[in-house]
């Protein structure tokens, strides 16, 4: 019996490009790996706040416009989001508390609203993280062409493309890497505009006495005018139309397992840095077009002319006045870029915890040397690139497929949390004001969503409807392919049962490393092992004499979530080894069995089958391969392909191995 080191021995050319552009790999059984690369809620909220600070940029902009002429209500909406900003964030942590191991609005929805309810929140917030890359690369592109020369647009796709490229590598070296080399342009845009809002708010403080007593006034005269529907209607629209001031708050609720422990006290500490940072950015921003009497330029963002009229105040003159814009607006495009990270960070978390439950590709669990999950994170790259293209970067249409969906995964998530303190309500003390805080929050997200649904469905809210649609016609298929290969995996298993009593062994049967050995890889189900077992004794009666059962402890993202999760992987693992063992002991069969453990199995079956080679000179390995009547690309893709490469690299070596076909459909 042994447990493999982890260890690399690859040292090609190859391996050290990789290792250049990507960075060398990381041990997961180690235990300091995991704290190693844990967030910490500053580092957190750099992450994963920077998608909903950067909507500052945009999100009051959309609302202000919408007042058309009806200004005088821009305080109220600015008080508004920021009230929005913490009925949001409060209710979702209550998610980070229900689910501290991270999953966020895709775990509220499946177990407090059922599985379909899941899968329709995954669905969609898989789509809004390939949206949020694309629409923040390409806003920020907008941003910052806009300074450059009117000719230099043309190459703004082109430019957006490759931003996405960088960020793609940078995460594939892991989170807190990718981070590290963003913080500087985050640090920057906190500093540039609390300083601006806060110069803007004071240099016209005067003005502040008299907006309260303005507004209401104007407002009544409206609603005299015109009705009272007349001015909640406008206040609606407005309202909606600023939703996207609030996109990302769900990013935390969702990584959670990426923090550092203890993860909800890091998870609530880094809502209330998001919470703070967007409500005064946002209602701060909202504020000065009110103080500063901000009309819309052409060619020219709202943030832009409030921004050149508080630079103006300062009195430095106008060449210095044209560079500080220039940095303040070169800050706003930065951000963004910074933003479409969170896209990387979230997407490849939704997509593991629906691989998990069989919606998608079980292939979107798997970590890579770096322990991030690759898979998820070239996927949501691609993705935006097609997106990128496809819309030539048209902001305004990505914000419409954006907001539809973001207020559709926040409608969702509130309504599994009335549904759970309502159920609730006899054994918690605490139901009444968190179930007032869920609706509350519910109301307001619904709302906005029915209004955007309504408003922009033929502005291209129903290409986003379309697109989640397929989606989840994608994942209807994947997890009824998983559900009928289960059944039959455990038909197998009922098939091939053998009943291995527990209790007091007798001396085992010596092992003999000259003699003729049978290496048998295994996996998690016993009667597939089984099924290899009783293949080599009818194939080859009496030939082997020691017989060698290898495993490996796949390290995937759910195994990564902590050292309960890894002790369970162990206990499984070790369990199902020694089920094997007892049997060959039983029948006077002489074995044993090694286990290794990492994020890439084929590596680790080489390794032991390397170690077993050394020690056992006459050594064949076997394993069991499912074979479908009906093949195709996606089943062979759907599933695991370790057997025929491991076939593959020992062939390649002068080793033998034989794959011993098992049907399954």
């Amino acid at each position: 019996m042994h447990d493999n080191a982890h260890r690399s021995d690859k040292n090609t050319p190859t391996v050290s490009l990789r290792e250049v552009l990507i960075g060398k790999p990381r041990d997961p059984m180690d235990p300091g790996t995991r704290r190693g690369i844990a967030l910490i809620a500053f580092f957190a909220w750099v992450g994963l706040g920077a998608d909903g600070l950067s909507s500052s940029c945009y999100g009051p902009e959309e609302a202000y416009r919408a007042l058309g002429a009806h200004t005088q209500f821009g305080l109220s909406l600015a008080i508004a989001i920021a009230v929005t900003v913490f009925v949001i964030s409060l209710a979702y942590n209550q998610v980070i508390e229900l689910f501290p191991n991270g999953g966020g609005g895709y775990k509220v929805a499946t177990q407090l609203l059922g599985p379909r309810a899941g899968l329709v929140s995954g669905a969609a917030l898989i789509v809004d993280y390939v949206l949020t890359i694309a629409i923040s690369i390409a806003a920020g592109a907008d941003a910052l062409f806009s300074l450059l020369p009117g000719a230099s647009g043309d190459w703004k796709t082109a430019f957006g493309a490759a931003v996405i490229v960088v960020l793609l590598i940078l995460n594939l070296r892991g989170m807190k890497e990718a981070i590290r080399i963003l913080l500087p342009i985050f640090i920057a845009f906190v500093v540039i505009h609390v300083f601006l809002i806060a110069y803007g708010i004071y240099a016209h403080a005067d003005r502040l006495p008299a907006l309260v007593p303005d507004t209401l006034a104007e407002t009544r005269a409206l609603a005299r005018e015109a009705g009272w529907v007349t001015v909640i209607a406008i206040m609606l629209l407005a309202y909606s139309q600023g939703g996207g001031t609030y996109t990302g708050l769900e990013a935390v609720s969702n990584n959670v397992n990426t923090l550092a422990e203890p993860r909800v006290r890091t998870g609530k500490w880094t809502m209330f840095y998001m919470a703070i940072s967007l409500a005064f950015t946002a209602g701060g921003i909202m504020l000065l077009y009110l103080l500063w009497d901000v009309a819309h330029e052409p060619g020219r963002t709202l943030n832009a002319v409030v921004f050149q009229s508080v630079i103006g105040s300062l009195g430095f003159g106008g060449a210095v006045n044209e560079g500080a814009l220039v940095v303040v607006l070169a800050a706003e495009a930065a951000l963004l870029f910074v933003a479409a990270n969170t896209g990387f960070l979230g997407g490849p978390a939704v997509l593991s915890n629906m691989a998990a439950d069989s919606w998608v590709p079980r292939h979107f669990r798997e970590l890579s040397s770096r322990l991030v999950t690759d898979n998820g994170i070239v996927l949501m790259g691609v993705a935006a690139l097609v997106v990128l293209v496809w819309s030539a970067g048209n902001v305004a249409l990505l914000v419409v497929l954006y907001s539809i969906n973001v207020f559709l995964t926040f409608s969702i998530s509130l309504a599994g949390l009335v549904v759970l303190w309502w159920r609730r309500r006899r054994d918690d003390r605490r139901w009444l004001a968190r179930l007032a805080l869920s609706a509350t929050g519910l109301t307001v997200t619904g709302g906005i969503l029915a209004v955007l649904v309504v408003e922009k469905f033929m502005d291209g809210g129903w290409v986003t409807i379309l697109i989640t649609g397929t989606v989840i016609a994608l994942c209807l298929a994947i997890r009824r392919h998983y559900d009928e290969t289960r059944a039959r995996l455990r038909r197998a298993d009922a098939l091939f049962e053998v009943k291995v009593p527990w209790g007091e062994e007798g001396p085992a049967p010596a092992i003999d490393p000259a003699a003729p050995t049978a290496v048998l890889f295994v996996g998690k189900h016993r009667g597939v092992g089984v099924h290899s077992l009783l293949w080599v004794l009818r194939l080859f009666p009496g030939h082997f004499r020691n017989f060698v059962f290898v495993s490996v402890g796949e390290v995937d993202a759910q195994s990564f979530g902590g050292e309960g999760a890894m002790r369970t992987l162990r206990y499984t693992i070790e369990n199902s080894l020694q089920f094997f063992v007892r049997y060959c002991h039983q029948h006077g069969l002489a074995a044993e069995y090694l286990i290794g453990y990492g994020t890439e199995p084929a590596e680790e079956f080489m390794k032991l089958a390397n170690a077993v080679f050394e020690k056992y000179p006459e050594a064949v390995c076997f394993a069991s391969r499912l074979i479908f009547a009906r093949a195709s690309f996606l089943t062979r893709w759907l599933h695991n392909r370790t057997p025929q490469e491991l076939q593959e690299r020992l062939h390649l070596n002068g080793r033998q191995m034989v794959l011993l076909p098992m049907r399954v459909s």
